[in-house]
């Protein structure tokens, strides 16, 4: 019995009989990669969709059958030195020429229409990259969710590391040895120097060594580093991610190299942006950690997938007859969709918010003020403390959140604006809503006693009954200030102007709501602290840094967000 389903464009057989074939997958170098094979032997002929992880190809079983039912054929891969594959797991490093190998055998296969295209998110999604920077047989597209084209980027923002991201994968990731238990994370992260935090934790984990103690993007990143070689690529792309995953700022960037660079026009119009309201956990989802969007945040990213492939693989009349605009993004707040041709979209103008107060911004009983006007005379400067030994947490602590459990999503900042090494700058409540959409960034007049500090900036939507809820973040450390490449120590006193980008963000602050800017030294875990000392990664020691944002002529600090 055949079953059209109509909303998809497709003749699927919702009754065809899966079967599944396992083989190991011989590479270049003689390694075998344990593989899945899912067909419906009715079909004697189809495209192929392609997942490599290293997260167990088995519990992809129901993914994959579905993709046999919409009538493609189905390889999930374990990646080399994972589950049952044979060979060394070394992060990301053997994926390019195995993601190669791998498309070059399934092409070779008589069941294949000469068409596949990958899918996954994430790690799995970097092996999209990866493989497309290879020029492969067959690919023919691709639908990277939350990922990167740059390593370095991925794990760095600012010249600050996500540690509890990286540390909690990479010891998830590295074999432990039997009998050892892993010691509390939360302790873990604050070791020193950073190359120590493996052993902290319980075990030897030389990755983590590495990434930890390579904060610049030099030649040791280089082989991990796909950008410029986007352009080349003939490749139509499907980009998923949200405004609160830590690889936002990836996944746009890629879309955004793709349409506005790709040599091949074609492929410039063969690409699409989907923007949610989302953590890296939660795409597609409507609760994301302390907030709830609402049914219109649900995307059923299965469909969206179907589509992007019914398109490019199996060139359906009917899928490309559909129109798709390049960029669908979400607008938290208001909680709505909207369509663009661009990311940033068009109709928005960089508008400055400045900082204000009479010199006691410190928590959010002090002073400081957010407002569209510029100061008519100098005001005093604001001053914090950032104590590496107490730095300011990325989340409130509470019992079922130590600091160790710090998330990316949206939860009540208010506990962080009550200490007193946080400066907060807010507005008045909202007459009308104020709707924005694009990149945010601060443009903050700095200085501090070190020769090094962090600066560390939320926006922040405050609801009338005080609920503070981050909608962005950046952070930016202090010797980075010009270049990430070339570090330059700041002189104590001497007053700099830095911008934090904030990344990705679109929404709306409603009426009776308040635009919120909080600053600090720190947002541990999720990034590591500055030692303050520029003693360089492998010193231990710390200073306390006195920290100043200043508002005078000529050093008037600001968010600048993208208003319509």
């Amino acid at each position: 019995m055949k079953i059209l389903l109509i909303s998809l464009g497709l003749a699927t057989s919702a009754f065809a009989e899966v079967k599944t074939e396992t083989i190991n997958m011989p590479m270049r170098d003689g390694i075998k990669l344990a593989t899945d094979i899912y067909r419906d032997n009715t079909v004697t002929m189809a495209p192929v969709v392609l997942m490599r992880t290293p997260y167990d190809r088995t519990k992809q079983k129901s993914s994959a059958e579905r993709w046999v039912k919409a009538g493609y054929i189905a390889v999930m891969q374990d990646c080399r030195g994972t589950r049952d594959s044979e060979g060394v797991m070394a992060p990301y490093n053997n994926e390019g020429q195995d993601g190669y190998d791998t498309l070059e055998w399934i092409t070779r296969q008589p069941w294949c229409s000469g068409r596949v295209g990958m899918l996954g998110g994430s790690y799995v999604g970097a092996v999209q990259w990866q493989a497309a920077a290879e020029d492969p047989p067959g690919l023919a597209a691709i639908t990277p969710q939350a990922t990167w084209s740059s390593f370095y980027r991925n794990l760095y923002l600012g010249g600050s590391v996500r540690l509890s991201l990286i540390s909690g994968w990479i010891a998830g990731n590295t074999p432990k040895p039997e009998g050892v238990k892993p010691a509390d994370m939360s302790e873990a992260l604050m070791r020193l120097p950073l190359g120590e935090v493996d052993s902290a934790i319980g075990w030897d984990m030389p990755w983590l060594d590495a990434f930890l103690t390579h904060p610049k993007p030099d030649g040791f990143w280089t082989r991990l580093d796909l950008t410029s070689r986007l352009p080349d690529l003939q490749l139509p792309a499907l980009h998923v991610v949200g405004y609160y995953d830590y690889f936002s700022r990836e996944s746009v960037g890629n879309f955004t190299i793709m349409q506005k660079q790709a040599r091949d026009p074609k492929t410039r119009q063969q690409q699409r942006l989907i923007l949610g309201p989302w953590d890296h956990g939660s795409v597609g989802k409507t609760k994301v950690a302390e907030v709830e969007f609402g049914p219109e945040a649900a995307m059923d990213t299965f469909a969206l997938q179907i589509d992007w492939f019914d398109r490019h693989l199996k060139q359906d009349p009917a899928a490309q007859a559909k129109p798709f605009p390049p960029v669908r993004y979400f607008s938290m707040g208001d909680n709505v969709w909207h369509d663009a041709q661009n990311w940033p979209p068009e109709g928005f103008t960089a508008t400055s918010y400045y900082l204000l107060s009479a010199g006691k911004a410190n928590t959010r009983q002090g002073n400081g003020r957010l407002s569209r006007e510029a100061p008519t005379q100098d005001e005093p400067s604001d001053t914090f403390r950032a104590d590496p030994g107490n730095p300011t947490p990325s989340c409130p602590i509470t019992e079922t959140r130590p600091i160790k459990a710090a998330v990316w999503g949206p939860v009540d900042q208010s506990a962080i604006e009550d200490r007193d090494d946080v400066l907060v700058y807010s507005s008045e409540p909202m007459a009308e809503p104020l709707n924005f959409a694009g990149n945010a960034e601060a443009k903050l007049h700095v200085s501090t006693d070190t020769p090094d500090a962090d600066w560390a900036v939320k926006l922040i939507d405050v609801h009338p009954d005080g609920f503070a809820q981050n909608i962005a973040r950046g952070i930016l450390r202090g010797r980075y200030r010009n270049s990430l490449l070339k570090p330059e120590l700041m002189q104590p006193g001497k007053v700099y102007e830095i911008t934090v980008d904030l990344g990705p963000v679109a929404a709306t602050i409603a009426k009776g709501h308040q635009l919120r800017v909080d600053i600090s030294g720190a947002d541990f875990p999720l990034y590591d602290r500055n030692p303050n000392t520029a003693e360089g990664i492998f010193s231990n020691k710390t200073a306390i840094a006195t920290e100043q944002v200043h508002h005078k002529t000529g050093a008037l600090s600001r968010m600048v967000l993208p208003v319509k």
